[in-house]
């Protein structure tokens, strides 16, 4: 924030109008108000205050209608005008109190309410008004200052006679008298707050402790026999050297883990190869009891053949027999037929000689007949004659054949 120009009229000590320009002032960097009691130092400052919340410091603000002069004429209206740059904004905000001012007409006062102007001023000098509302007007410049009135007093402005009785007070009562001015109270709550949180994060510590105490046990468990941890009895107060501690516990731990884990896998690889020599070797002892089985198997087997040699070449001379018997099976079989054959064709002869004559039944096959005794005699026919001729024909045949 920046000041620029300041017009008061019937504000506080000055009864007309009178003119503050902050430019001109601070061109050196720092100015000093300065004067006798009562000359107006404060009325200036309130009047910025005003200005800015349209309410002045301590407990002047019950009272707005004191902000007017004493010595004002009854026709000059109490106001302040304040020219200042906010947050990169040039504003300008016009006050003027709820005052009394003599009647147009007739006799008496009347009372005029509150005016409050807020205009922005562009870059060609040109006001642009923006509000006419004291309440609107109030958000914005607490919106762009970042603090409302009480903040502002105690921050920018120090009334005088605190500050005079601050430097006049012991150690005690001026830190109560900042506390006051400056409203300490949230420092303390704040410090509240911190120690609550020291409480709860060396809670949290500890418990943290009691886990990496927990974790430790565990690490020596799993290590079988490491550096056992240090006693919880001896360890040192939270968030001194606990973790550098189990930090130096964790490594002695690794190290010994990667050592055991080292060995183990040296252990584990020469297994690995008397396994796969034991392996190599079971599978050729494997190859070789089956070979010997199969041998042995072979040679009991020749012991059997062996044994069965004359039986096998009596069963091959049978074979050789049954071989040679196998080529004279067809003659044989026409024998036997042949023989049947015969034996049909001498029964059909039997059949057919007791049918001839009696002289001409023990007949050979080459007598002759009288033509009337084969035609005449009894019992005789065409059909005998040939059937005895086809049976004296086959009584041959079978005869060659034999």
């Amino acid at each position: 924030m920046r000041l620029h120009r300041l017009t008061l009229t019937a504000f506080g000590p000055y009864p007309g109008t009178e003119h503050v320009d902050f430019d001109r002032l601070g061109t050196a960097g720092l100015f000093l108000l300065h004067g006798p009691t009562g000359a107006g130092k404060t009325a200036v400052l309130d009047a910025v205050c005003y200005a800015l919340y349209g309410s002045v410091p301590g407990t002047r603000r019950a009272d707005l209608g004191a902000l007017r002069s004493h010595h004002a004429a009854p026709e000059v209206a109490t106001e302040v005008v304040l020219d200042v740059t906010v947050e990169g904004r040039r504003l300008e905000v016009t006050r003027r109190p709820e005052q009394l001012r003599p009647k147009k007409r007739g006799a008496g006062n009347t009372r005029d309410k509150a005016v409050s102007l807020l205009a922005e001023r562009a870059a060609d000098g040109a006001l642009r008004p923006l509000s006419r509302s004291h309440q609107e007007i109030a958000e914005e410049i607490g919106t762009l200052l970042g603090m409302n009135r009480e903040q502002f007093c105690q921050v920018v402005l120090l009334p005088q006679g605190d500050f005079a009785r601050f430097l006049r007070a012991d150690a005690e009562d001026r830190a109560k008298l900042l506390g006051r001015l400056f409203d300490t109270s949230r420092f303390a709550t704040a410090e509240q707050h911190l120690a609550a949180e020291r409480t709860t994060a060396l809670e949290t510590l500890r418990d943290a402790d009691r886990t990496v105490d927990h974790l430790l046990h565990r690490v020596h468990q799993a290590t079988g026999g490491g550096p056992p941890p240090p006693p919880a009895e001896s360890a040192p107060a939270p968030g001194e050297d606990r973790a550098d501690a189990a930090l130096g516990y964790a490594a002695v731990a690794r190290c010994t883990a990667r050592e055991d884990r080292d060995r183990t896998a040296q252990a584990a690889a020469a297994a690995e190869a008397r396994h796969t020599a034991a392996h190599t070797a079971h599978e050729a002892t494997t190859e070789t009891a089956r070979l010997q089985q199969r041998h042995a198997e072979a040679r009991d087997r020749a012991g059997r053949l062996a044994a069965a040699a004359d039986h096998v070449a009596a069963l091959r001379r049978r074979l050789t027999a049954g071989r040679a018997a196998g080529t004279v099976a067809p003659a044989l079989d026409l024998r036997e037929e042949a023989a049947e054959e015969a034996a049909r064709t001498r029964a059909t002869e039997r059949t057919a000689r007791e049918r001839l004559p009696t002289g001409l039944r023990e007949a050979g096959a080459g007598c002759s007949v009288p033509p009337q005794t084969a035609q005449g005699s009894p019992g005789s026919s065409p059909a005998a004659s040939s059937a005895a001729t086809e049976s004296s024909r086959r009584s041959r045949t079978s005869s060659h054949s034999s």
